[in-house]
């Protein structure tokens, strides 16, 4: 993976993001997912000179993650980072996006796209859990799995490279003996920052109030494609399935030999799957 780009930073509704602003051509935010050390670049950089070649990508670290500001939430999870998001799309000029985005941005992406639709072309959705219940879910437990990696990641003797590894190649890829070097540097050096330490370190949960996303994905209308790993540690495909039929204009693509992180794990893959659902669409 190539060094990351130059930094952007611009307010979002009040919070100040970082971003990365790669290409030219329709609008393609991207939003990365929700693990410790995870950043825009991080989750989308082995994809993102592909998207570039005929789109403008804008890569952004979630709020809490990255470079953004890592201030804590109050109220509604969900709904406060759709308004922030809008709120950063207000900044940039941008009228209407497609978003292309990871396990905890997904999640995001489908709310914003449920209460402010004029801003969402299309949806591209890996990993993200935005209801905890359905006979084709897992089982409850695995609905925690994520929170739990984090408290083992942070707890202890706190973050390693060695934790980061195994955090990784356990529950966010198939094939852990191709993890590139580079890639688990930039997580491992990330979750070393010492704002996001104090978020995980704190008692009461400075990231908001989870939301159930039932009623909000009935009303998607954008074209949405779930784009899922066969085996995904966190999720099966029989999830994203019950997803599918809820939104009503839902899509599946379930690709083989990948885990959570389809756009690392097989990037060119990945790409050739998304970019022909979007150009689809055109």
């Amino acid at each position: 993976m190539s060094p990351a780009p130059e930094s952007h930073y611009a307010d979002g509704a009040g919070i100040r993001y970082h971003y990365h602003d790669l290409g030219s051509g329709p609008d393609t935010v991207f939003l990365h997912g929700g693990g410790p050390g995870c950043t825009a670049w991080s989750d989308f950089g082995p994809v993102a000179h592909l998207f570039a070649a005929d789109r403008r990508c804008l890569l952004v670290d979630i709020q809490q993650y990255g470079k953004s500001e890592k201030s804590a939430i109050q109220g509604p999870m969900w709904d406060h980072h759709a308004a922030k998001t809008v709120g950063l799309l207000d900044t940039l000029g941008v009228d209407r996006a497609d978003f292309v985005c990871s396990s905890w941005g997904g999640t995001i992406a489908l709310n914003l796209a449920a209460k402010y639709p004029d801003r969402v072309r299309s949806l591209v959705i890996t990993g993200s859990m935005p209801v905890f219940y359905g006979p084709l879910a897992p089982l409850p437990e695995n609905g925690h799995r994520g929170r739990t990696a984090r408290d083992v990641y942070y707890g202890g003797e706190g973050p390693t490279r060695e934790k980061m590894r195994d955090l990784i190649t356990k529950l966010e890829w198939y094939d852990g003996t191709k993890l590139p070097e580079e890639t688990l540097t930039l997580r491992y050096e990330q979750s070393l920052d010492e704002e996001e330490r104090a978020l995980a370190a704190m008692s009461d949960s400075p990231r908001g109030d989870w939301q159930d996303l039932t009623e909000e994905l009935g009303r998607i209308q954008a074209p949405t494609l779930f784009m899922w790993g066969m085996q995904d540690a966190f999720l099966t495909p029989d999830y994203p399935l019950m997803l599918a039929r809820m939104v009503p204009n839902g899509n599946l693509h379930v690709m083989d030999h990948t885990s959570h992180h389809l756009e690392e794990e097989r990037p060119e893959a990945y790409h050739s799957v998304v970019s022909g659902f979007l150009d689809s669409l055109s």
